[in-house]
């Protein structure tokens, strides 16, 4: 189902494992997952070179909890043929505490890793006794993040548009491009300002568009999203036999969490507990 929405192929390889295939200057090029994923670390090794102004060899790479031996294993092949001595393989939310020095706090902790991105949700419950990690419970969904907020907004305007101008855009794609990258800006306004404002010159058959979303409207698009965000919580409780007020840690990682809605949600779904967030996530 997800691959009707991407701009390239899937085909089977060799013992059934998929091969991308993508146009690349007119030729079709084909690609495994371990040589997509080598390049994004190779430009992660560039960024870190320009930022420390020396050759990096050595790394750690994280990867999802749930992630199986052969997935752990083609994540440390992508290292080696991105040029990188991959050191070690950890778990994401253990970084994440690691991030925050929580392994460093003497006794044992339950800390729960609420991570929210542009395409995922993870929520993983840790214990962490004298600097040793265990992860006690998973749970999440692997269709929900930032880009179903956007499609929200998106779909909110394309009415918004159609209502003013009585013109329907929804099948040109570089309109839609444009509408998109807008409400994902507008979205990151909306978690510091209780409003945003959409201009954008030309967008369809030569009309300007100007618009403005509360932060209040954009919450009643997508509290449906917001609320399911809360169901990977009470699974992890659940499988982990741990009560709410056992929790004595909630750090948040991505930036969907910059929301003040799922905050707020989150930190009254924790009797009021504060969130560990100041690290850009």
């Amino acid at each position: 189902s997800d691959m009707k929405h991407w701009p390239f192929k899937v085909v089977s390889g060799v013992g059934g494992a998929p091969i991308i295939e993508v146009d690349y200057k007119g030729e079709s090029k084909q690609f495994k997952a371990e040589e997509v994923s080598s390049m994004v670390l190779s430009k992660m090794k560039e960024i870190a070179e320009a930022y420390l102004g020396k050759e990096v060899k050595n790394a750690v790479v994280t990867v999802p909890a749930y992630f199986n031996d052969s997935q752990r294993q083609a994540t440390k092949d992508a290292g080696a043929i991105s040029g990188l001595n991959v050191l070690r393989i950890i778990n994401e939310p253990t970084a994440a505490a690691i991030a925050y020095g929580l392994d460093q706090k003497g006794d044992e902790k339950n800390v729960l890793i609420f991570d929210l991105g542009g395409g995922t949700f993870d929520v993983s419950l840790l214990t962490i006794e004298e600097g040793i990690f265990e992860v006690k419970a998973t749970a999440g969904d692997t269709h929900l993040g930032g880009e179903d907020f956007d499609n929200r907004m998106v779909d909110y305007f394309l009415q918004d548009f159609k209502r003013r101008h009585r013109k329907d855009m929804s099948e040109n794609q570089r309109s839609l491009r444009r509408l998109r990258t807008a409400c994902e800006r507008a979205k990151r306004t909306l978690s510091s300002s209780t409003q945003a404002h959409i201009e954008i010159d030309s967008l369809f058959d030569g009309v300007d568009f100007n618009s403005t979303i509360t932060r209040a409207r954009f919450e009643d698009l997508c509290m449906d999203y917001f609320k399911k965000c809360m169901e990977p919580c009470e699974k992890v409780l659940r499988d982990a036999k741990i009560a709410k007020n056992q929790v004595d840690e909630i750090v948040l990682v991505g930036g969907s969490t910059r929301i003040p809605k799922i905050q707020s949600m989150l930190s009254e779904f924790f009797n009021g507990k504060e969130l560990c967030k100041s690290i850009n996530p």
